[in-house]
């Protein structure tokens, strides 16, 4: 496996902006080690349902109805990062901030980045969205597409993929036949699946659980097929986020 000591944030160039995770297979990995990464001034939402933000963020966390969210966060940003959301009936949950909403404080906050988990997969490895999806913000200056390497190779079902039958038909792969590389990285490329709504944002998709020689043989085939077939980005990252202080294993050029 190929060790790289650079940072996931300087990789992805994740410094600046309104910056959205997509896909599936680790968004909220993705963006907490950004956070974590991060040594600015920076805000952390969602604009869907999210589990609560981890103990560790060194973080102002708030979380209060729309209505009220915005006067919350304003005021907190003035003495450092937030982390922010709204209530949910289920516990151990959050639910969504709109896009509108997260513009708004994102720029009136003076914050050097927004870090936003614009998407949901149900826990799983690889997904293709919907009507409405994802749930971008608008502007959004870097969107961050992420797929499991541990979906490379499977079969493709329910345990694996979320919105199965937009997977199939983005990908090509019947339901059952195995996802190839080459399949992950049409799905990488689409815009009917990982760049769906990106029009105008900066690319910097990420493959992740890359955490053993045979996941970086199929993550690194993924990404060549995927920079072969667009101009859109012309690296992938490959990361193993379990690997904290040092996530990244590779990056796939042109």
């Amino acid at each position: 496996m190929t060790e790289r000591s650079s940072a996931l944030i300087e990789e992805l160039d994740a410094y600046r902006g309104v910056i959205c995770a997509v896909g599936a297979g680790g968004k909220k990995s993705v963006l907490y080690q950004l956070v974590r990464e991060h040594a600015g001034h920076f805000a952390l939402t969602t604009t869907v349902h999210m589990t609560e933000f981890p103990e560790d963020l060194q973080v102002e966390r708030i979380v209060a109805d729309e209505t009220m969210l915005r006067d919350r966060v304003l005021a907190a940003a003035r003495s450092g990062s937030v982390a922010y959301a709204c209530p949910s009936k289920k516990a151990g949950r959050y639910s969504g901030v709109s896009p509108e909403t997260i513009r708004s404080i994102h720029e009136e906050g003076g914050f050097d980045a927004s870090f936003v988990k614009a998407d949901g997969a149900r826990m799983r490895w690889i997904k293709a969205p919907e009507e409405g999806e994802p749930l971008l913000v608008q502007g959004a200056d870097v969107v961050i597409p992420v797929v499991s390497a541990r979906a490379i190779g499977e079969p493709l079902d329910e345990r694996v993929a979320h919105r199965i039958e937009r997977v199939a038909a983005v990908t090509g792969v019947a339901q059952g036949n195995l996802l190839t590389p080459e399949a992950v990285g049409r799905l990488l490329v689409s815009d009917a699946g990982a760049l769906r709504g990106s029009a105008g944002a900066r690319v910097a998709p990420v493959i992740n659980m890359v955490d053993n020689k045979q996941r970086e043989e199929l993550a690194r085939a993924a990404a060549t097929a995927a920079i072969e077939m667009t101009s859109r980005f012309d690296r992938v990252v490959l990361c193993c986020l379990r690997r904290s202080s040092n996530p990244v294993v590779a990056v796939v050029t042109r």
